[in-house]
């Protein structure tokens, strides 16, 4: 393997690991679908130490995370490893954390207190490095979320802040009131990212580059169709191939399960071309593209098994020649907004400011950002 890299999330000083170790399978499933794909507390411990011992840092979980089984095994874990100070703990907060009623869940100030403070007993930690949004309730608002994370900030129950599955403009309002009051800003935003999930570019690219936070993205396999172990049925492979998480949960109207569509598979054919080539699996690949895409930090990857772990930490192992970067970069191209109103009339730069159209002075040259 390659010698480890890190980097620092956005503008903050918080290091972690280019690739991030998504614990959402330690623990069981059992009843989720057809197919249990937890992992088991002996299984999870040796990917617990294979990650350690490869030089990873960034652990990635959540209390709805196999009912909280999750949470509890990654600390018992690290409690065991005596390794506390060494990692970073990535957690999140809005599924209801207990009780019920109308303040049961979201981003209300009750829950987000309630939620971190059960966190904490099931990490079994006295912090959390990085706590996250795990998804808006599409009622608090930003000025009420901005104060309650920073009171935690400050009372040294969580270290830093980020945000998932939450619009741009919320997003940018909390960045914007957090900024201008002095108050802790976000340094993270964790959304799906794949070959396949490419939407986001359109908006949270140039969000994270202008307002200082790095992309955690997780799905860069896009829920294993990315991996090569689903045959397409309409070209007349077995219905025995057609199996797996995505398979079982099939009939689940939810987006981030729902890959099996004719330009996914056109995408999946692409990568496997691109991966035969280069002697690697898809896979692989498919996690090498995502890391090196803008605005990146790092990418989420999850193991359900000691194999799986060991396959994908081999990722940033190798460099994808720019011409075969470009061939998957094609092949799976979103329409983006730059082609919508008032998208189209923006990106004119040269037609709004008198200026010839082959010319364009917001581009900067190669370096021009680097530091000295």
């Amino acid at each position: 393997m390659t010698e480890q890299k890190y980097y620092t999330l956005g503008s903050s000083s918080l290091t972690v690991s280019r690739l991030a170790f998504g614990v959402m399978t330690f623990g069981s499933y059992e009843g989720v679908g057809t197919t249990d794909w937890g992992a088991s507390e002996q299984e999870s411990r040796r990917m617990f130490d294979a990650y350690l011992d490869w030089g990873g840092n960034f652990f990635d979980t959540a209390p709805s995370y196999t009912f909280g089984e999750s949470e509890k095994i990654l600390g018992k874990l690290i409690k065991a490893s005596g390794s506390r100070d060494k990692v970073v703990v990535s957690t999140k907060f809005s599924h209801p954390a207990a009780g019920e009623g109308p303040n049961g869940g979201g981003a209300c100030r009750s829950n987000v207190i309630r939620s971190v403070e059960h966190s904490l007993k099931r990490l079994d930690t006295d912090y959390i490095d990085l706590l996250f949004l795990h998804a808006w309730d599409r009622r608090t608002p930003a000025e009420e979320l901005v104060i309650s994370l920073n009171d935690l900030v400050r009372q040294g129950k969580v270290r830093y802040i980020g945000m998932s599955n939450v619009p741009a403009w919320y997003i940018a309002r909390f960045q914007t009131l957090a900024e201008l009051r002095g108050l802790e800003k976000l340094c993270a935003i964790q959304l799906e990212y794949s070959l396949v999930e490419r939407e986001l570019e359109n908006e949270y690219t140039a969000l994270c580059q202008e307002t200082g936070m790095s992309l955690t993205a997780f799905g860069a396999v896009a829920a294993g169709f990315l991996t090569g172990k689903y045959k397409n049925v309409s070209k007349g492979d077995s219905l025995s191939s057609f199996e797996g998480r995505l398979a079982s949960m099939k009939d689940v109207p939810a987006p981030q399960v729902q890959k099996f569509s004719e330009r996914n598979w056109a995408i999946h054919d692409a990568l496997q071309e691109v991966a035969d080539e280069l002697g690697k699996p898809m896979a692989q690949v498919a996690i090498n593209w995502a890391a090196n895409r803008p605005a990146v930090g790092s990418i989420i990857c999850g193991a359900s098994s000691l194999a799986q772990l060991e396959g994908n930490l081999q990722s940033l192992d190798f460099e994808i020649p720019t011409e075969l970067m470009k061939r998957l970069t094609d092949a799976s191209e979103v329409p983006l907004l730059e082609m919508a109103l008032p998208y189209a009339v923006v990106t004119r730069q040269a037609m709004i400011h008198g200026m010839n159209a082959g010319l364009d002075i917001w581009e900067k040259p190669p370096g021009y950002y680097d530091s000295l």
